[in-house]
């Protein structure tokens, strides 16, 4: 399904560096689809709440279902016991692939973008190139739950060298083996609570050379003009930062040199409060950045596809943009956290649903433990 986006100025009043008026460039490549893979078994939150405070000592869990009332999170996807995260980027890329009617080799690079891994070594996008048949070079790209963003941004600009024509961001979330439900004491129960909500998921970007006038390629010939009138389509322009110093509030300890062989540090630690306030202290700067580089105001937003880790997190998100509800898409109480594969997947459900289609604009917003911001507006 066919995906790209535009984007224009910020709202009246808004406080952020002001940046020169220009003439974006023409975009260097385009999202030519999107897909998402969700597991058919899933579990209702508050049940699984219930259960949990079952299960443990008293006083540790609250007996009332708390995390499903505060985050509006209903339910969440589970991939099944034998597969593992490069299965569910598998899933995605497979049907992506062939409903753009291209083969595996015509992917000239491979990304694997995922919070998720199948193990320390090696790069889990081998494994997924494995199973798919890919022959082409892979590499990992990793950044919590920005790891998708990152990956188109990182296509894009290895797009823009003429080295590649046709890159697949291939992901995979699998955060439901890294959930703690072995909950001693409150303090961990405090901890582990946010991971609730963590949800499996696949997705799969196709990024692709924008086409030019005249281009007899393969690319060009899958785009048609790649333009919709004398609006390009494409990734039109982005924006990205971080403040790294809050990076302790959510982690995923083990495994790495610090834990190596931890087995208590593999599972999320979360604090789900500091992570909020630290979003808040960034502000909108980054988001408003990425529309002024486009040229664009928020009048030409279609749709405005930001991570989701509750539905009341939404409401900051508006507030701090200017922006009406009806901007947004709301995935998180039907699917739950699905960490990088959110903004798939509510590009996906914009697509299906009619929200968005050729020729709409769409920004991308994405919030990452780290902690990172981004935001990439892309015509469809």
């Amino acid at each position: 399904m066919p995906i790209l986006a535009d984007l224009s100025v910020r709202p009246s009043g808004a406080r952020h560096p002001v940046v020169s008026a220009r003439v974006p460039p023409a975009p260097v490549a385009v999202l030519a689809g999107v897909s998402v893979h969700l597991p058919e078994r899933t579990v209702q939150v508050a049940d699984a709440e219930r259960a949990l405070a079952r299960s443990s000592r008293p006083g540790a869990v609250p007996r009332l279902p708390m995390v499903s009332r505060l985050t509006g999170v209903q339910q969440v996807h589970v991939l099944p016991d034998d597969w593992n995260a490069s299965d569910l980027a598998v899933a995605a890329s497979a049907t992506l692939l062939a409903a753009q009617g291209l083969d595996v080799a015509d992917v000239d690079l491979l990304i694997f973008a995922s919070a998720s891994q199948d193990m320390v070594e090696p790069a889990t996008s081998h494994i997924v190139a494995a199973k798919l048949g890919v022959r082409a070079p892979v590499m990992d790209v990793k950044n919590a739950c920005n790891s998708v963003l990152n990956a188109i941004e990182v296509a894009e600009a290895l797009v823009a060298t003429g080295r590649y024509t046709t890159v697949l961001v291939a992901c995979g979330e699998a955060p439901s083996r890294a959930v703690r439900w072995d909950v001693p004491d409150r303090a961990t129960y405090l901890l582990s609570a946010p991971g609730y909500t963590m949800s499996d998921a696949g997705a799969a970007v196709l990024v692709q050379r924008a086409p030019r006038q005249g281009d007899g390629s393969a690319a060009g010939a899958a785009q048609g003009s790649g333009s919709c009138g004398d609006r390009p389509r494409g990734i039109l322009a982005s924006a990205f930062g971080a403040e790294s110093s809050h990076w302790d509030v959510g982690m995923l300890p083990g495994g790495g040199t610090a834990f190596p062989r931890d087995l208590d540090r593999t599972y999320f630690e979360i604090d789900g409060s500091r992570l909020r306030d630290a979003f808040l202290a960034l502000g909108p700067g980054v988001i408003l950045d990425a529309l002024v580089r486009a040229g664009l105001t928020w009048d030409d937003v279609a749709l405005v596809a930001v991570h989701q880790v509750a539905v009341a997190y939404l409401a900051d998100v508006h507030e701090a943009l200017g922006l009406p509800e009806d901007r947004t898409i709301v995935t998180v109480a039907e699917h739950g956290n699905v960490a990088s594969a959110t903004l798939p997947l509510q590009l996906v459900t914009a697509l299906e649903s009619g929200r968005v289609g050729p020729g709409d604009v769409v920004l991308l917003v994405g919030l990452a433990g780290g902690i990172s911001i981004g935001a990439m507006a892309v015509r469809l």
